[in-house]
Order: structure tokens, then sequence, then C-alpha cells
């Protein structure tokens, strides 16, 4: 950051700075805990084992100590090298018709909330609604600090049982939606896209927006001919700004789909892509006749399904990642 040049190129030197931001961040909760530990041993090396204030003052700086390193341990979860990245979530809705497009809106409500809570910024780059209520498709970028590595484990299916507000018979219905993360690649990612692999299609925006959103061609749709990848965008009122938002997240698939490559254990996951229906789910949401939420990978689960649905998912991120951790 010294150096004459180093605002020469502003996006590297962005870059740097948000590395930068991590770092700082990952360090200074490494000095707080040993200062609390610090803190705490001296004040143990004076407490009177009868005096209740001191004991109780004691207890108090060991809980915190105990919340600082469960905040550690996660981040040296987070040391994979996407893992500081921004994500882009990808929901889409499976088996079930309505119920599921109804499925995939609350699914995006759950994550964006999670979002919310952490300070994050969230992008809605594309949304296809369903065509009687709730959300076919739709794709959104989550910038903050490890956005990617909090999301990896939420991919897959995602399983909701429930009585169907859109059944007059009240009777219960099963839907299926799922969900796809990848790191946001970097400017300086190892991708090249030939323009000759690319079929690119204009259409006109399904959004609500504002002047000359929906009235004009503005919305892209890009199709990569080699792997079938296509993706589309539709929340800018340029054309152009759609094709290059499009091309961003089109290079960031593409990079994610080539490290999976490398990564044997990865590409198995990645190549035995299961489909959007029953049997499948990483994740089961129950509503009726009971409350609970399950992950079927770690066998974490809650009774408040409600709280998860309101983004309160760090347990279950959390889970997964120690889960990850000992399944590699």
């Amino acid at each position: 950051m010294a150096r004459n040049d180093f605002w020469s190129d502003q996006s590297r030197a962005g870059q740097t700075i948000q590395r930068l931001k991590l770092l700082k961040a990952q360090r200074d909760r490494v000095d707080r805990f040993e200062r609390g530990l610090r803190d705490s041993h001296e004040l143990l090396q004076l407490t009177d084992e009868h005096d209740q204030a001191s004991l109780a003052e004691l207890s108090r700086e060991i809980a915190g100590l105990e919340q600082l390193l469960a905040q550690l341990e996660i981040q040296r979860l987070l040391s994979g090298g996407a893992d500081s990245s921004n994500a882009i979530l990808a929901v889409h809705s499976g088996a079930g018709g309505t119920e599921s497009c109804d499925w995939t809106e609350m699914l995006l409500r759950m994550y964006r909330r999670w979002a919310e809570e952490r300070g994050f910024v969230t992008e809605l780059i594309d949304l296809l609604p369903g065509e009687e209520a709730g959300v076919k498709t739709a794709t959104l970028i989550l910038k903050g600090p490890y956005a990617y590595g909090y999301l990896q484990g939420e991919e897959g299916v995602h399983r909701l049982v429930r009585i169907s507000p859109f059944d007059a018979n009240k009777r219960r219905h099963t839907s299926f939606a799922s969900v796809d993360v990848v790191p946001e690649s970097t400017e300086d990612a190892p991708v090249e896209i030939k323009e000759s692999d690319l079929r690119i299609d204009v259409y006109r925006s399904s959004g609500k927006g504002g002047q000359s959103v929906n009235t004009t061609d503005s919305a892209v749709r890009i199709t990569h001919l080699p792997t079938g990848i296509v993706v589309q965008c539709q929340d800018e009122r340029s054309q152009l700004q759609n094709k290059a938002k499009a091309l961003h997240v089109l290079k960031a698939r593409l990079a994610e789909q080539e490290r999976r490559k490398r990564e044997e254990a990865a590409a198995r996951d990645y190549q035995s892509k299961q489909k959007i229906e029953w049997g499948s789910q990483i994740r089961s949401y129950v509503l009726h006749p009971y409350m609970m939420v399950k992950d079927h990978r770690t066998e974490h689960e809650t009774g408040n399904a409600q709280a998860v649905l309101d983004g309160k998912l760090d347990p279950f991120i959390e889970t997964y990642l120690r889960w990850k951790l000992r399944a590699a």
C-alpha cells in the first residue's frame, strides 16, 4: 500500500484493502482472546474461593472467552482458498409447481434476512416469478467477509412439508427447491471466455421496475455453449450493464467448475448432483404436523423452524463446517 503506484489499479487496490481488513479482523480476535486469557488468569490468582462477587466476575470473563474461542474456531474452519470471497447464490424451484415456487421465495427471503443480520450487502441480479405465485428462479450476490465460506454448505436440495396455503382442502404438501452457491470471482481469476462460445439473448425484463426497466429489451441471458451454463441478469436499465453483470456471474461459475475439477471429492459432488425431488434433500423444513428443521448430513436439528426461516442459520452453518472438517 505504500508503493507509489498502489492506486493506479483501482480494482486491485480495493481487493488489497479488503484483504487487509479481513486479516486485521482475524488478528484482532486472536489478540482479544490472548488479553482476556491473561486477565482471567491474573483474576484467578487474586480471587478468594469465598469471595462470591469475584467468582461471579471470573465466571463472566470465562463465558466471554468461550464465546470468543467459538468464533476463532469458526474462523479456523474458513481457511479454504475461496472462503473469504463474496457469494453468488441461486435458488431454483423443483418438483411441486406453485408450491415449490412459493417455497423458493421463502428460501430467498431466508438468505436475505441472514445476510441482513450479518450486515452483508445483497444484490438481486435476476428473478423469474412463478406463474401463479412465488419465484421460479432467482440469483443473489451476497457481499461480506467470508460470505462464500459461510454459505457453501447451503448448496443442495431443500425440502418443505406444510399445510398448503394454495389448497382449499388444507392438505399437507411437500415442496422442493435447490440452492447453488459459488464464490464471486475476482477480476484476475484465470478464466478465459471466448466470444464464440457464447450465445447471448436479450429479452424484456419481467420486473416491476422503474422507468425503462421493463419497457425495453434490456435483460440479458448468456449461454456458455461448451458447458451449458446459463446466466441472466435483468436488474439494470442498460443492456450493456446487464451483460457485464451476467458475464461476471458466468466467470465465477466457470472458475468454480474448474476448481471442483481439480479437487476430486468436490468434483464427485458436482458431477452427481441429484434431482430436485424426494430423496435428494440436504435439509428438511417441517411445519406440519410438528415444527422441525433438520440437516440430513450433520443430523443437526431444531424445533424453532420459524426462526430458521427468519434467517437464524448460524447453528446449521457452523455445524456443517465442523462436520465438513471431520469428513475431509
